[in-house]
């Protein structure tokens, strides 16, 4: 089966990140890639969403987290048995299917047991004189088993403990050797030897089987009925018949009741933890529902977990999809440091300091000769100019410049025009709907010398709404800290205008003192010409968090 591909950026995904993603799996699936499907980690933020909807696209794929679950290593084709089966059937199954464990389950599909091959054959082996004799079986399931015909007696489907004696000698020594055994639990097996049939009737056993198809004489039948012995005639030779008797044994009379259990949607870790651990050679899978969904072995931990990943405009996994060091990673498309985690495989990693990662696709897309369609083409250039403001921010680049230009031309858009349409319908702090999403929505984590630390970030036009709101905002920040274990959370709060950043910070109580930039008030500072959290405020801080 291929598997399929996931081309998904950044946990809090930003414009870049989501854009960049639709881009590249549309331009994977134009290369013949035919299972590939663009992702994102987290919810896009209200600009995303506006450009998604100007352009007429979808959002991508949600995936909360990419951790291998139990269904993606699981053959969904049990074999099973119900609990009546006989235990000859069940031998049959285990063979033909080459199996070593056998799930009993009721009219629903609910497992109620697991027979395993090793348990049953050292139950089944199991010597002493009562276990030698003793065939825990049903009449209606021994009388299956024997392909017979009930000449007296009914098929009864109850359990019950019979011991098996086979009259194979006089009725004087036979009579002799099952004294001793209440009547009522003797199953007698014998061929044509009317002596034995008739001995047998009047003591009154439970069960008379009589062997090789041969012919009961009327009155012993007659006998048999008004005595309540119950009398069986079967086409299988006397020693056939003794070992089918075995053999008769409902499968639930074998079955393990207790057994480990785990559901399809659970991570593969908790499977593994079972398997390695537990002490079991297998696993019951159960569907959400409770009905059975498959046997998991120590085989199924090596299947091949069936998606991969394509990370674009992020290499770290502390920054990724959840789940993401447990997948196969295929390629990396980024413009941020490094700090990726090791591949077993060789990768295609394109790594560059430009200004977005949607410059970087609109590259590909144009050294691979492959024509954007025209949304797609806008929707590169949304993210180019949201990643670097409308090419104003510091991080701006000659390529970003040259690629915006050949974006306008492909996606019928004045670059200047659409950015400020951009960040005009989506600068507004209300959109975001508490201040926990204007803080959270764009919010990455770093670690320093200093310890770790979070930085936010949103656009703006103008301050007014800001000021408005700051105390909740810090408030938020307060929250947000102590929730993540950071020694710092601040958010930036840039006006593409003025190309001015108010930093609100919580935490790092001497940072006025190391800061170089103004402080306003407490806990706020005016940074002007900082539009960059990646280039700009980031190494600011990871140097004066330093020297604190």
């Amino acid at each position: 089966m291929e598997k399929k591909v996931y081309v998904i950026g950044h946990k809090n995904p930003d414009t870049d990140s989501v854009a960049s993603a639709i881009a590249y799996a549309e331009l994977k699936r134009r290369q013949g890639w035919s299972n590939v499907v663009a992702a994102m980690a987290g919810e896009p933020n209200p600009q995303t969403r506006f450009i998604l909807d100007r352009l007429g696209l979808q959002p991508p794929l949600y995936l909360a987290d990419v951790h291998p679950k139990v269904r993606d290593v699981l053959q969904r084709t049990p074999v099973t048995v119900d609990a009546a089966t006989p235990l000859l059937k069940g031998l049959e199954l285990f063979h033909q299917n080459n199996i070593r464990v056998l799930p009993v389950v009721d009219g629903a599909g609910i497992p109620t047991g697991l027979v395993s091959l090793l348990k049953l054959s050292e139950k089944y082996l199991l010597t002493g004189q009562d276990r030698l004799r003793g065939v825990d079986t049903s009449l209606e399931s021994l009388c299956h088993c024997l392909q017979g015909t009930f000449l007296a007696g009914s098929p009864v489907g109850e359990m019950e403990h019979l011991h098996l004696f086979i009259g194979a000698m006089l009725e004087e020594s036979f009579s002799a050797r099952i004294d001793g055994y209440d009547p009522a639990s003797l199953l007698i097996m014998t061929g044509n030897r009317r002596t034995i049939q008739q001995a047998a009737i009047e003591k009154g056993v439970r069960l008379l089987v009589v062997t090789g198809g041969l012919a009961v004489e009327e009155e012993l039948v007659q006998l048999a009925t008004a005595s309540g012995v119950t009398l069986i005639s079967t086409p299988f030779d006397t020693a056939t018949a003794a070992w089918l008797a075995r053999l008769s044994t409902p499968v639930g009379h074998f079955a393990e009741g207790k057994f480990e259990q785990v559901g399809v949607a659970e991570p593969l870790s908790h499977l593994r933890l079972k398997l390695l651990h537990g002490g079991e050679s297998a696993v019951v899978v159960v569907e959400e529902d409770g009905t059975l969904a498959g046997i998991a072995t120590k085989s199924s931990l090596l299947a091949t977990v069936p998606y991969a990943l394509i990370l674009v405009d992020h290499n770290e996994l502390v920054q990724a999809v959840p789940g993401a060091e447990e997948v196969e990673i295929l390629e990396v498309i980024d413009h941020h440091k490094l700090g990726n985690p090791p591949t077993n495989q060789p990768i295609s990693f394109i790594a560059s300091p430009v200004g977005s990662t949607c410059t970087l696709v609109a590259t590909l897309y144009r050294q691979q000769g492959v024509e954007p369609p025209t949304e797609i083409a806008a929707l590169l250039l949304a993210g180019l100019l949201s990643d670097t403001v409308i090419l104003k921010s510091p991080t701006t680049t000659d390529q970003d410049r040259e690629l915006a230009l050949w974006l306008e031309t492909k996606g019928g858009m004045d670059h200047l025009a659409f950015g400020r349409e951009i960040f005009s319908a989506s600068s507004g702090l209300a959109s975001y709907g508490s201040p926990e999403k204007v803080i959270t929505t764009d919010f990455k984590s770093f670690s320093g010398s200093g310890g770790a630390f979070g930085v936010g970030q949103v656009e703006v036009i103008g301050f007014d709404e800001f000021h408005s709101q700051k105390n909740e905002l810090r408030q938020a920040l307060a929250r947000i800290k102590e929730r993540d274990g950071l020694q710092l959370a601040g958010l930036m709060v840039t006006d593409i205008y003025s190309e001015t950043t108010l930093f609100l910070v919580e935490g790092g109580k001497a940072l006025a003192h190391v800061m170089d930039y103004p402080q306003l008030e407490p806990h706020l500072y005016e940074l002007k010409g900082v539009m960059s959290r990646k280039k700009q405020m980031v190494p600011h801080l990871l140097k004066v968090l330093g020297k604190l």
